[in-house]
């Protein structure tokens, strides 16, 4: 019998559910062991991260073994597509050994120009959200629901979000409080789940810096579906990650990129 051949979007699926799988076993467990990538400071992986990524690995290589792949554990792979699957198996460590459910499962299928498509999953929860040219949703417990970003055009009125307070150097942490002054909310510690809530219409600007390619290419390609705007602080393309500025609509990210621009 012939093998059914899959949409990249049924590939993306199907990775993220072996993820799933992998990650779930692991996640506030006692005795899950930790290791520091890091020789100051604290960046940690674990069995779940690399189980995880293996696991969408051994998916491509069924489906799609001519595309690249970039993983955050196990690196770089070259295909001879063009194109490139973005993984990051577990994005947001810290709050996955921490027990919170704020990390995420970043998959992105992307060409030299950038993410084409996106999908940004929480397991424990059990939300899933899914961006490109021909979609934009989510699936979660309540069901199915399309994804679209806040129409909030005022500083004054959005809510922001960022990762850690300080944000990255000192002139990126006096970038970002420039833009914090002007908002209505700030918070914090929320890893990729903050572009899912942006994308999902509960939000209206994640800013970073910092960031790896892995971070940020799913998040771009599912808020851009739901109607955003993603780049860096300069206003140029955000896939290969640094400093990014992610916003609900044009109107917002104008705004807060006049601000960051001048820091």
């Amino acid at each position: 019998m012939q093998e059914t051949i899959l949409s990249d979007l049924e590939v993306a699926e199907e990775m993220a559910d072996a993820a799933r799988a992998a990650i779930l076993p692991f996640f506030r467990q006692s005795n899950l062991e930790t290791d520091n990538k890091l020789d100051e400071g604290f960046d940690p992986v674990t069995v779940a991260d690399r189980n995880a990524e293996q696991a969408m690995r051994a998916v491509l290589a069924k489906h799609r073994p001519d595309d690249g792949i970039f993983g955050e554990e196990f690196g770089q792979d070259e295909g001879t597509s063009g194109r490139t699957w973005v993984l990051d198996p577990i994005d947001g460590t810290r709050g996955f050994i921490s027990g919170t459910p704020t990390w995420g499962v970043l998959i992105a299928l992307s060409t030299q120009d950038g993410p084409i498509m996106g999908v940004i999953d929480q397991p424990y929860i059990g939300e899933r959200f899914v961006g490109s040219a021909d979609i934009a949703q989510v699936t979660g417990p309540t069901g199915t629901a399309p994804l679209k970003t806040r129409p909030t055009s005022s500083l004054n009125q959005a809510i922001l979000f960022t990762t850690f307070p300080e944000v990255g150097t000192p002139d990126e942490r006096a970038g970002f409080e420039a833009v914090a002054r002007h908002v209505r909310l700030t918070r914090y510690g929320m890893d990729c789940y903050a572009y899912a809530l942006l994308a999902a219409g509960q939000v209206d600007l994640v800013i970073e810096a910092g960031l790896n390619a892995y971070d940020i290419q799913a998040p771009i390609a599912v808020i851009e579906a739901a109607g955003g705007v993603v780049t860096d602080w300069q206003g140029g393309p955000a896939h290969e990650g640094g400093r990014v500025l992610a916003a609900a609509n044009a109107d917002l990210h104008a705004a807060a990129l006049e601000l960051l621009r001048k820091h």
